[in-house]
């Protein structure tokens, strides 16, 4: 039996921010492509993300966004939200794939027919507020999957690890108040979106990194900060905002992790579940946009998932 689920779906190509955007298509193709090669398609179980429903969004984000963000799609073209955060009319639609794809990955591993997951997913989600687009996400996907395990499956106590190179302001926008969830996150500091070093919240592990942070800095943080809180929270189940743009080779920050340091993460994060009880994973991807290393590390962060 495979222990992994890689979940997707062809309309999350559909997102369109403009030809020289780095948040595009190209970056799904290129996870497709590598994992093809590394011949990974063997060792999955695949399956397309369904819509995300109105309830499954609204136990996150307030009715009246969902209803601004529907009005805000154009008919052609692309409608600037901010300066880096834009909409085509295929938006929505892969928008609710994503958030449907966290969602499906929580109810495969609650009902175990799946240890973890991978959402293979665009547009990505942590930087979504509870009613405010920007940083390129709409929907919170990783907080609407998480809010599915406590309110749909009953559990207690989650926790949603963050190794995006930026700041997952919304996930803490929405969970701030909420401690049956813990976040533990890194960031680079200060850089976008300029939040997270403040928090106070015992359940806020957010941990602010200089640029040029390498791994060695980045394992200490995880076993010095992350993993006695994670320990202390004793998740029932851990979400993974999987960002990979804090690898050397991407331009979109400056620090310098490589595959091995998402290798190790991933299987800190393991170790830890089994410690608490559960293989219960599921991650989502965020960001990552150089090609070529956002292919490698996906590839290298599944193999972990998957003990391949």
């Amino acid at each position: 039996m495979t222990t992994t689920a890689f979940i997707t779906h062809r309309d999350c190509w559909l997102h369109d921010m403009g030809s020289f955007h780095p948040e595009c298509a190209d970056r799904l193709a290129a996870i497709n492509d590598r994992l093809i090669a590394a011949g990974l398609d063997l060792y999955l179980s695949f399956y397309d993300a369904p819509l995300a429903t109105a309830e499954q969004i609204l136990r996150v984000h307030p009715e009246s966004y969902l209803d601004e963000l529907n009005a805000s799609v154009p008919e052609h073209g692309i409608r600037h939200l901010d300066p880096d955060t834009a909409m085509c009319p295929g938006t929505m639609k892969a928008a609710l794939r994503s958030a449907g794809a966290g969602v499906l990955a929580t109810d495969l591993v609650l009902k175990r027919e799946i240890e973890n997951a991978f959402c293979a997913v665009r547009p990505p989600g942590h930087h979504a507020e509870r009613a405010k687009a920007m940083g390129f996400c709409f929907l919170n996907n990783v907080a609407i999957a998480a809010r599915h395990a406590l309110e749909a499956h009953g559990l207690e106590r989650v926790a949603i690890v963050d190794f995006d190179v930026h700041h997952g302001n919304g996930t803490e926008d929405v969970f701030r108040d909420d401690p049956r969830v813990m976040m533990a996150s890194i960031f680079q500091h200060p850089f976008y979106p300029y939040s997270g070093a403040d928090c106070t919240a015992p359940h806020m592990v957010n941990v602010p990194v200089p640029a040029g942070t390498r791994g060695d800095a980045f394992r200490q943080i995880v076993s010095d900060r992350w993993l006695p809180a994670l320990r202390e929270h004793k998740p029932q189940m851990i979400f993974i905002s999987a960002g990979f743009d804090a690898h050397y080779e991407d331009d979109m920050g400056s620090v310098g992790l490589v595959e091995s340091d998402y290798v190790w993460v991933t299987q800190q994060i393991k170790a830890l579940a089994e410690e608490c009880g559960h293989r219960n994973i599921v991650s989502i991807l965020e960001g990552g946009y150089a090609l070529s290393s956002l292919a490698r590390s996906v590839v290298a962060h599944i193999k972990a998932l998957a003990d391949l």
